[in-house]
């Protein structure tokens, strides 16, 4: 019977805990990662909301923070590309501006160094490049809404904000290991 009972103290303590057997037991290495650059510049809900935008995407098993932060530039890469498409169609209109396909070529030229950025970051290497390239990229909704002088797709506002907490997650200091 001791042993039943303690088994189901285990269980519950389980269930309560959210899955471990620790009281207090840690939260993934996303939230935590969003946890701390919602202190800074972008929200822990926009931190969150923008890496975990897609429930097929396992954006909660990210095991640590090298983790992470390849999902965000991953993900800043495969918004750049749907944007850059979508600015395509538009630019390929009989009432496409001058500016619209300007834009186009921003984002043509974007989406190979975003590539790069996104597998440097999957290798653990330059990171600080990567960094310096999504701050750039955050500027890119601003340069072709002002080109453009018109309604823009609805993916380069999306862009925008995900160009924001991938740099955000870059800019998290490593957390150190022991």
């Amino acid at each position: 019977m001791a042993s039943t009972s303690a088994t189901l103290i285990v269980l519950f303590v389980a269930v309560v805990c959210g899955g471990s057997g620790a009281v207090g037991a840690a939260n993934s290495a996303l939230d935590q990662v969003c946890e701390f650059v919602g202190a800074s510049y972008v929200t822990l809900e926009l931190c969150a909301s923008a890496l975990c935008y897609d429930p097929a995407l396992p954006c909660r098993d990210a095991r640590d923070y090298a983790a992470v932060a390849s999902l965000a530039a991953r993900l800043l890469a495969r918004n750049a590309t749907a944007t850059r498409d979508s600015v395509a169609v538009a630019a390929r209109s009989a009432n496409a501006t001058a500016g619209l396909k300007s834009c186009l070529q921003l984002y043509d030229g974007l989406v190979p160094a975003l590539e790069w950025a996104a597998g440097s970051v999957a290798a653990g290497r330059a990171y600080g490049a990567a960094r310096e390239l999504m701050q750039a990229t955050q500027f890119a909704q601003r340069a072709c809404a002002g080109m453009v002088r018109a309604e823009m797709p609805r993916e380069n506002g999306g862009f925008a904000t995900m160009a924001t907490v991938a740099h955000a997650v870059l800019s998290t200091p490593v957390p150190k290991t022991d």
